[in-house]
């Protein structure tokens, strides 16, 4: 494993574990799987282990592995504050002293004030005492590095940096992202401040690798380096001197090995000039067939309409990706459910757009997702699916 310092010397493995993708087992983490996944990835070598309030369970689970293999003091634990759920220091005492509960430890390594995406957020946070909260809990050992996560543009993250003496942050940040969120200029900004840089999202949600259209597929599989996609936007990342750690969220031993693997191989500059033209290849066929950004990361939801937002831009981008057939056949499921889910549910609320990490006009892509993806077929197997479960 290959491994980058924080400010402070400490190193961080150049991989790191996005716990919101813990394997899952129905509705709740497979805690058995996840204990697998994470302990191989700590045996080989991964130190940095990414989580949060707000992910359904992730918490818990770790702090549950963490705790039963006695191994706390070999990882480093990133969680973040929600201050959208508070409204008080009192309030941030409450979620934090939960979240150690949660996490059977008496410190975090790396807390992060999650998606603060403007000075004005920070500027309220003050307000009601948080910056002498944060203090307080770095004085106390509570807290031993503080940092913010981030999306939104480049000029608002470089004023978000320069707004208090944070030790480190969190950016989304893949070869689709160069130019926008806080981008490779605010990577660099950052890293000219003396920040550690922590990136999430560097597939996208899987948008650089599963979910890649057709044509970029091919591409990849008619060069001859045989490197996989996964592997291309691994290496894009670490090539980057800037880029302390980059993280993952994975979900089976084979993914882990594979992460690792190429984590353990890739050093700055390490991108050949051959894998710098594929890849920009890739990013034309992807520019010319995705429709919504969405990465499917579900902070829109749940949505009070029970409309499945990131399930249906992905059959929407699907469309153009893969085929009209292809989307509209995944699509088709929807109405098959229980509780329905479909893009035309929504009631225009609004809700959704208030949490999207990435800007979506959601209820405009919806109107657009729901006239491309609702046809005849899907009306017909709606209706005969309520009338049965009426009359049956």
């Amino acid at each position: 494993m290959q491994y980058r310092k924080d400010r402070n010397g400490n190193k961080i493995s150049l991989l790191g574990y996005g716990c919101m993708r813990f394997t899952r087992k129905g509705v709740g983490i497979d805690q058995q799987r996840a204990e697998r996944e994470v302990m191989e990835a700590v045996r080989s070598g991964v130190n940095y282990f990414d989580t949060a309030y707000i992910y359904p369970g992730s918490e818990s689970a770790l702090g549950e592995i963490l705790s039963r293999n006695h191994c706390r003091e070999k990882v480093k634990i990133a969680t973040k504050l929600p201050h959208y759920l508070m409204k008080s220091r009192a309030g941030a005492e409450r979620l934090f002293r939960q979240q150690l509960s949660r996490l059977k430890t008496d410190y975090v390594d790396y807390y992060l004030l999650h998606m603060l995406t403007d000075v004005n957020t920070w500027e309220k946070l003050k307000s009601i005492g948080i910056e002498d909260w944060i203090e307080e809990k770095l004085k106390s050992g509570q807290i031993r590095n503080i940092g913010f996560s981030y999306h939104g543009s480049t000029a608002m993250f470089k004023q978000v940096v320069d707004a208090y003496p944070w030790d480190f942050c969190q950016i989304q940040y893949n070869y689709m992202d160069e130019t926008s969120q806080a981008g490779r200029e605010g990577l660099r900004y950052a890293n000219e401040k003396g920040l550690p840089v922590i990136i999430m999202e560097p597939l996208r949600g899987g948008k650089l690798v599963d979910l890649l259209p057709k044509s970029a597929k091919e591409i990849i599989a008619e060069d001859g380096e045989g490197k996989t996609a996964a592997e291309l936007a691994f290496r894009w990342l670490y090539d980057q001197p800037e880029i302390t750690c980059v993280l993952s969220g994975m979900n089976s031993l084979d993914m882990v090995k594979e992460n690792v693997r190429i984590a353990s191989e890739s050093e700055p500059g390490c991108l050949t000039e051959a894998e710098k033209a594929l890849i920009d290849r890739i990013k034309t066929e992807i520019k010319r067939t995705t429709k919504v950004g969405c990465t499917g990361c579900a902070y829109c939801m749940p949505c009070p309409a029970g409309v499945d937002i990131p399930g249906t831009f992905r059959c929407y981008n699907a469309i153009y990706a893969e085929g009209k057939k292809a989307g509209r056949h995944d699509y088709l499921f929807t109405a098959l459910r229980k509780k329905q889910s479909g893009a035309s549910q929504c009631i225009g609320c609004g809700r959704c757009e208030t949490h999207c990490p990435q800007g979506i006009e959601i209820r405009k892509e919806l109107k657009n997702a729901s006239a491309e993806l609702e046809g005849a077929l899907y009306k017909v197997v709606k209706f005969g699916v309520k009338t049965f479960r009426l009359f049956g």
